[in-house]
Order: C-alpha cells, then sequence, then structure tokens
C-alpha cells in the first residue's frame, strides 16, 4: 500500500503517543495509530474505470482486425498477414484477460498496485504492444506493395486489408497508454 508520509508530504505528525512501562509488543492499549492517507491511482492505470476501457478499446480493436482479417480467404498467403492475424489473437486474449482483472478490482474495489501485478502487467503489455505494432507495420507495408506498387488491387482484397490494418494500428494506440500507465507506476516504486 502506498501512504503518504511526513516527510514526503509537509504535514504535521501527530505527537507520539506516551508509552506504558510493561506493555507487550510495543503497542499502546487504546491509541489507534493513523493510517497513511492513499494516494489516487492515475487515469488508465490498472484497476481504474479508464484502464478498463482502454482494455475494452483494445480487445474490440485486436478482435475486428482479425474478424476483418479472416473474413479474406487468401491471407494466410502473405506471412505479414498471418503474423496480424496471430498478433491480433495475442492481444485480445491479453486484453480480455486484463479486462476482467480490472472490471473484479472495481467491483471488490481493491487496487491493483501490487509490484509483481505492475510488473506482469507491464511486461505482457510491452510484449503484446510490440507484436502488434510490428504485425500492423509489416501489413501496412505490404498493403502498399499490392495498392500502390504492384497495381493489383482488383485482384486482391485491398479494402480488408487496409481496413485490418488500420484496426490494428487502433488496438496498439489504445495499448500504449496502459504501457505507459504501467510502466510509470512500476518505475515509481
Amino acid at each position: 500500500m502506498r501512504a503518504s508520509r511526513p516527510a514526503v508530504h509537509p504535514v504535521e505528525a501527530p505527537p507520539p503517543p506516551p508509552t506504558a512501562p510493561a506493555q507487550p509488543q510495543g503497542e499502546v492499549e487504546g491509541v489507534a495509530h493513523p493510517r497513511g492517507v492513499r494516494m489516487k491511482d492515475p487515469p488508465g492505470a490498472p484497476g481504474t474505470p479508464a484502464g478498463l476501457g482502454l482494455r475494452l478499446a483494445q480487445a474490440f480493436f485486436a478482435a475486428a482486425a482479425l474478424a476483418v482479417m479472416a473474413s479474406t480467404n487468401d491471407f494466410p498467403s502473405v506471412s505479414a498477414f498471418s503474423y496480424l492475424v496471430a498478433a491480433a489473437i495475442l492481444q485480445c486474449l491479453w486484453s480480455l484477460s486484463l479486462a476482467f482483472v480490472d472490471a473484479y478490482a472495481l467491483l471488490v474495489k481493491r487496487s491493483l498496485r501490487n509490484p509483481q501485478a505492475v510488473c506482469i502487467f507491464t511486461i505482457g503489455d510491452g510484449i503484446t504492444g510490440t507484436l502488434t505494432l510490428g504485425a500492423a507495420c509489416a501489413s501496412a507495408g505490404i498493403t502498399v506493395l499490392i495498392g500502390n506498387d504492384l497495381n493489383i488491387c482488383a485482384e486482391n482484397h485491398c479494402a480488408s486489408f487496409e481496413t485490418a490494418t488500420a484496426m490494428a494500428f487502433i488496438s496498439w494506440f489504445a495499448l500504449a497508454p496502459s504501457c505507459i500507465f504501467n510502466f510509470w507506476s512500476m518505475a515509481s516504486r
């Protein structure tokens, strides 16, 4: 739990309670020790409504990219498009699983600022973000090659390829804030 300390935030500390000579374990009977002030989670961090919204957006756009690309019959012939399908599947599964974790944390009113959990979220977001961005860039390159350089859009599903690529980029744009907030939270420990 992150709590503010008087040394960090200039707040007057209460005077120490008088101690009785024979109290066990160093506690004073009847004196409640003040609990620290809970710091707010930044918007978009895990366990916040904005974080849940970002996870749902990531999953939606990754699923849209997957559905549009899978609707074409010739995507397996190009390795970049197959890579986009694989990255979209991974992104969708990762985002949906973390959306369930975020929803559970919101329902039970728990914070997800556990150092181990934040580290796992950060590493997972970094991996899936790198894969999604790489797949989107590779697919964009092939789409430009097919449409502009070879001029064979009439024989291919260029509109579907472009739509799937755009959805993958939007999914990555929704993932970037989550990754940044998780890294920020992990680095500020």
